[in-house]
C-alpha cells in the first residue's frame, strides 16, 4: 500500500501524540514518588525519635520541615501536570493525607514524649490530639469554599517544635496541646496560604522571614554550632511572631464572615413576606 502525504502526516501526529501522554504520564508519576519522598522523611523522623538524643530531636526538626516543604510545593505541580486526568488510577491526595498525617501529627505527638516534655503520667493526654487530629482529617469540609481550613489545621509539628524550644511549664504544654484540640472541633476558619487571596500572598510573604528564622534555629540547635541557649530561645520567641499573626488574622475572618451571615440573617428576616396571590 502506498503511503500518500496525508497517511504520513497522521501517522506523524499520532506518534507525536504518543510521546506527548507519555512524557505528560512520566511527570504525573515523577509528583507522586514527589509526594511519597514526604514518607521517607518521616521514615528518617522515625529512627531519629527512637534515637532520641538532642542531636536527634534537631535532625528530627530538619526533616519535618523538609516534609512540610514537599507538602506546600506537590499540590501546584500536581495541578500544573493534571495528575487526576493523566493518572486517573492513582489517588495522589490519599497517599498526602497519609504523609500529612505521619508529619503533622503522629510523630510530632510522638516526639512530644520522647523528649519528655509532659511529665511522667501526663502522657495519655497526647491521645486527646491525636483523636482529634484524626476527626479533622476525615472531615469532608476541612477545607471551605472559600478557599480556608475549618477547624484547627493539625499544625502540631510547630506545636511539638516551640514547646520542645521553650519548655513552659507542664499546665502550660498541657494546655497547648488540649486548645488546639478542642478548636479543632469549632468551625473556625484558618488562612490556608496556598490559595489565591490578598491576605494569603501576605502570609506567604511574611513566612519566608520566618521559615528563614526557623532554619536558623534548628541549625544553632547544634553543639557544634556554639550558639548559646539563651540566644536560640530568644530567637524563638522573636518567631512566634508569625503564628501570633496567622492565628490573629484567622480569627478576623472567621469574625468577618460570622458577621456577614448574621447581616444576611437579619435583612432575611427583616424583609416584607410575599403578598398572598
Amino acid at each position: 500500500m502506498t503511503e500518500t502525504p496525508s497517511t504520513t502526516s497522521a501517522a506523524r501526529v499520532s506518534e507525536d501524540s504518543r510521546r506527548r501522554a507519555g512524557v505528560r504520564k512520566a511527570l504525573a508519576w515523577g509528583v507522586h514518588f514527589y509526594t511519597a519522598l514526604g514518607l521517607v522523611a518521616a521514615a528518617g523522623i522515625v529512627v531519629c525519635l527512637v534515637e532520641a538524643t538532642p542531636a536527634a530531636f534537631r535532625a528530627a526538626f530538619a526533616l519535618m520541615a523538609l516534609a512540610t516543604l514537599i507538602d506546600a510545593t506537590d499540590g501546584t505541580l500536581a495541578r500544573r501536570v493534571k495528575v487526576k486526568e493523566v493518572t486517573p488510577e492513582f489517588d495522589g491526595r490519599r497517599l498526602d493525607d497519609l504523609i500529612d498525617f505521619l508529619t503533622y501529627t503522629c510523630l510530632p505527638l510522638f516526639l512530644v514524649w520522647r523528649a519528655g516534655l509532659l511529665p511522667a503520667g501526663w502522657n495519655a493526654w497526647l491521645l486527646v490530639p491525636l483523636l482529634a487530629s484524626a476527626y479533622g482529617f476525615c472531615q469532608v469540609s476541612v477545607k471551605t469554599d472559600d478557599g480556608y481550613f475549618l477547624g484547627f489545621p493539625s499544625y502540631w509539628n510547630l506545636v511539638a517544635f516551640y514547646l520542645y524550644m521553650l519548655e513552659p511549664p507542664p499546665l502550660v504544654t498541657l494546655a497547648i496541646l488540649l486548645i488546639p484540640s478542642i478548636l479543632t472541633f469549632v468551625p473556625t476558619r484558618y488562612l490556608y496560604p496556598s490559595q489565591p487571596g490578598l491576605l494569603n500572598r501576605l502570609t506567604v510573604l511574611l513566612g519566608v522571614p520566618w521559615a528563614i528564622l526557623l532554619g536558623v534555629i534548628v541549625w544553632g540547635m547544634s553543639p557544634t554550632d556554639h550558639v548559646d541557649a539563651a540566644t536560640l530561645t530568644t530567637l524563638t520567641w522573636i518567631s512566634l511572631f508569625y503564628p501570633a499573626y496567622y492565628l490573629l488574622a484567622s480569627f478576623m475572618v472567621t469574625a468577618r464572615v460570622h458577621l456577614r451571615q448574621r447581616s444576611r440573617r437579619d435583612d432575611y428576616n427583616s424583609s416584607p413576606p410575599p403578598l398572598a396571590a
